[in-house]
């Protein structure tokens, strides 16, 4: 791992800048990228970025910055991404501090601000190495996400082609699929979620692997072919279906053929069962046949203490006596049976018979 500590000028950093959606934002003669393409759009307010200015213009310090040193010998900010922006837009006339613009200022006054000296880290190593330094100076301002540190880790051909799918506001993902996604494409969530369903939750590994292929198609298909799956699947759309873990549905069953109206059926009476205390948890519960999806209604104290008395005490199945906290609460007639969660179907097990009844 190397880091060095660099002065750059601001007159450095605001040669060649530019700002647009073709190349993003970059400056320091086109070898820095300040906001790669599709990157999240956070603009630090006027307030913010004045006192930016007012900090460079009285020639007091301004904190560190972080960059990393790409493959390629270029660099792309790590922290200090709206610092840098607030002084290249006030260097190229884009807004007015004390109500003058940059032009507006006497020649002197703009040479402090030229030669004024920023302290920045380049940092250059192994993926890993990398990963694990700018996880540990993400400590201040607008932290960057695990995704937005991974894409600077494993910056390449790969990540600049899935960026524009997945990363920007209104980008064909969010387009496709946002009444199924939880998050903000700009914070890089749908990104990372639709890695971690194609890598089996190995994102750092596929990164890796995928870095300098020449386009993101494999995941873009994938994820399109995730979505029409939920849609055929479960064609009657409910707000519960937001935020599922589909990916990974999708993975365990996409070749299984379900009969959707019965499903529809199923899923229609869960939802109407006040004992399902999770809702959402009915369409990994309809595909998995596993009830812990469900979050069942527990019995209440009351209840238990109703069906204690009821059985003197006495546990069902072994026939001796405990005292209330040493037993717990059983369906009679199991919830996948039609039993209900009420005091009629309640009865008491000593800790030890209904763990075993409950690994049968």
């Amino acid at each position: 791992m190397n880091i060095e500590l660099k002065e750059i000028t601001i007159r450095e950093l605001t040669n060649g800048y530019q700002d647009n959606d073709e190349n993003g934002v970059v400056g320091f003669g086109g070898k820095l990228d300040i906001r790669p393409p599709y990157q999240r759009e956070f603009i630090y307010k006027d307030k913010q970025r004045e006192a930016v200015i007012n900090t460079v213009t009285k020639d007091f310090p301004l904190n560190v910055m972080y960059w990393a040193v790409r493959e390629d010998g270029n660099f792309e900010v790590i922290d200090g991404q709206q610092r840098t922006i607030s002084i290249c837009q006030f260097v190229s006339g884009e807004f007015a501090y004390e109500n003058r613009y940059f032009h507006n200022l006497q020649q002197d006054e703009k040479e402090q601000i030229l030669n004024y000296k920023l302290m920045v880290y380049l940092c250059s190593g192994t993926d890993s190495e990398k990963l694990e330094w700018f996880k540990t100076i993400n400590i201040a301002g607008e932290k960057l996400t695990e995704q937005e540190l991974r894409n600077a880790v494993y910056s390449g051909s790969w990540v600049s082609s899935a960026k524009p799918i997945f990363s920007k506001r209104n980008c064909p993902a969010f387009g496709l699929a946002s009444d199924y996604m939880n998050g903000s494409p700009e914070r890089q969530d749908y990104l990372e979620t639709v890695i971690k369903w194609i890598s089996n939750d190995n994102i750092e590994k596929y990164m890796a692997e995928k870095q300098h292929q020449p386009n993101a198609n494999e995941i873009w298909l994938y994820f399109q072919s995730i979505i029409s799956w939920v849609k055929a699947t479960f064609p009657k759309y409910r707000k519960e279906m937001k935020g599922i873990a589909w990916g990974f549905l999708y993975n365990e069953f996409k070749d299984k053929n379900f009969d959707h109206k019965k499903l529809e059926v199923q899923i229609s009476q869960l939802m109407q069962d006040e004992d399902v205390t999770n809702k959402k948890g009915i369409y990994e519960y309809v595909l998995t046949g596993k009830e812990k999806f469900l979050n069942i209604r527990v019995f209440t104290d009351n209840q238990k203490r109703e069906a204690y008395e009821r059985q003197n005490g006495i546990c069902i199945t072994c026939k001796e006596h405990f005292e209330l906290s040493e037993m717990e609460a059983d369906h009679i007639t199991p919830w996948h049976e039609g039993g209900q969660t009420s005091a009629e179907n309640c009865q008491m097990l000593c800790r030890e018979d209904n763990r075993r009844k409950s690994g049968k």
